[in-house]
């Protein structure tokens, strides 16, 4: 058993990452400092845009006047089902009570956030679906405040179309801003008196920078890094479908891995025989990203078996996954890390991103190793409690304060021994550290 490189990244996540750190920083620092008025600033500054910070309804109103009927009917068709799916999700999370022992009752809450900042970029491309799965899981989880943000251009504002489907999934405050400026808008709470308690949405390195920097004040939803796919394929697997879904994701930009895992030598060599003339057959934009992403961050990996392939895969851990491979349960039962899963070349990535349901805000840079994309329960704190009859301390708390005594912790065990003291004052019991 082997597992040969075919075509090997010369670059990594990592490449960059010092100096789009210190720019940011400098920036939410100088922000915080100077409050609205320098987030005016970059906005005009980085920008262009002069007008409006918070878009007023008649702006809203005027923006879904601009927007094609056929390209509504498409926004509410992803709306519903990634509604539907978030709805479902919220519906599996349950709270509950049990009596872990006589007298002991303890349970789970589930409470949602106070306020959300949602992100959603607007600058080369318009990501309306960016904006239908972030405010609509949101207002699923029950948020209370919704704040979207997106860059307003000049002479331009806001994209229409993000406009009326910010509006259309339920946000509460729409703020004409981007990246830096925008992010800590929503987490300083400038402009509408709402600080975020949770960032989330995609965004370029300079965004998702941002909002690793002010996690601990606020709760993001994942670190974030460029787009990711990753295609494990077999002798099945067609070759030209394989390298339009590799291709498909490479265009997000320069620095976008993309990686096939092959069981197949045949179907390797044909894929990376492909994809010169997809991307070659792109617009000028995104074929100038898809050229530098496939050739610094590319990469084809062949293994003899499915379970190298698992095993290269979840080192991967690819924000996005498809198989193009015989027997799909047994790789959905086998595969760990990833982001969201695609099953069959009938589905591919491209699908989850915009409208079949399942969120498209997905962890990266090996971060699926330990966590999910964006859900209803990243916007809901799971809180437990408990409560005790006095019979109950009889145990509880002579069990407590014997092991804090161990611990060393004696004003810890003292609140057990007043409460034996107090409940059952003719009863001695031995609290002393084993």
């Amino acid at each position: 058993m082997a597992v040969e490189y075919l075509k090997k990244a010369s670059r990594t996540a990592a490449t960059g990452e010092a100096d789009t750190r210190r720019v940011v920083a400098e920036m939410l620092a100088d922000i915080e400092a100077g409050g609205e008025g320098r987030a005016r600033h970059y906005a005009r500054e980085l920008d262009g845009w002069t007008g409006d910070i918070v878009v007023g309804r008649a702006a809203i109103e005027a923006a879904a006047s601009q927007v094609p009927q056929r390209l509504k009917d498409d926004i509410r068709f992803a709306h519903d089902r990634v509604r539907r799916f978030a709805e479902a999700q919220r519906a599996s999370l349950t709270e509950f009570e049990t009596e872990l022992s006589p007298g002991l009752f303890a349970g789970q809450r589930l409470i949602p956030v106070g306020t959300a900042g949602c992100y959603i970029p607007g600058g080369r491309y318009a990501h309306v679906a960016s904006a239908i799965m972030s405010v609509t899981t949101a207002r699923v989880a029950g948020v209370g405040h919704v704040v979207a943000c997106s860059v307003g251009q000049a002479g331009k504002g806001v994209n229409p179309a993000i406009l009326y489907t910010a509006d259309l999934c339920g946000a509460d405050t729409i703020l004409a801003l981007g990246g830096v400026q925008g992010i800590a808008a929503m987490a300083f709470g400038l402009f509408t008196g709402h600080p975020a308690d949770i960032l989330v949405g995609p965004g370029n390195r300079f965004v998702a920078e941002a909002k690793r920097l002010l996690f601990g004040r606020v709760g993001i939803d994942l670190f974030a890094g460029p787009t990711e796919i990753a295609v494990i394929a077999d002798a099945s697997a067609d070759p030209d479908i394989v390298a339009a879904d590799l291709v498909g994701q490479a265009e997000h930009g320069p620095d976008s891995p993309a990686w096939l895992i092959s069981l197949d030598r045949g179907l390797a060599e044909a894929v990376i025989a492909r994809m010169p003339g997809y991307i070659a057959a792109l617009p000028e934009i995104q074929r100038a990203a898809a050229t530098a992403a496939w050739a610094d961050y590319g990469e084809v990996v062949l293994c003899d078996t499915r379970e190298e392939a698992v095993a290269e895969s979840d080192r991967y851990a690819a924000e996005h996954l498809e198989v193009q491979a015989a027997d799909p349960d047994w790789w959905l039962a086998s595969l760990g890390n990833y982001g969201s899963l695609f099953l069959g070349e009938e589905t591919t990535v491209a699908f989850g991103d915009k409208c079949s349901g399942t969120n498209h805000i997905l962890p990266t840079k090996g971060a699926a190793r330990y966590t999910g994309g964006l859900s209803v329960g990243k916007f809901i704190k799971t809180v437990t409690w408990q409560r005790m009859t006095r019979e109950a301390n009889r145990d509880v708390a002579a069990v407590t304060a014997r092991i804090s005594r161990l611990e060393g912790m004696e004003a810890h065990a003292r609140t057990g021994d007043d409460r034996l003291r107090k409940y059952f004052p003719d009863t001695s019991f031995d609290t002393r550290a084993v």
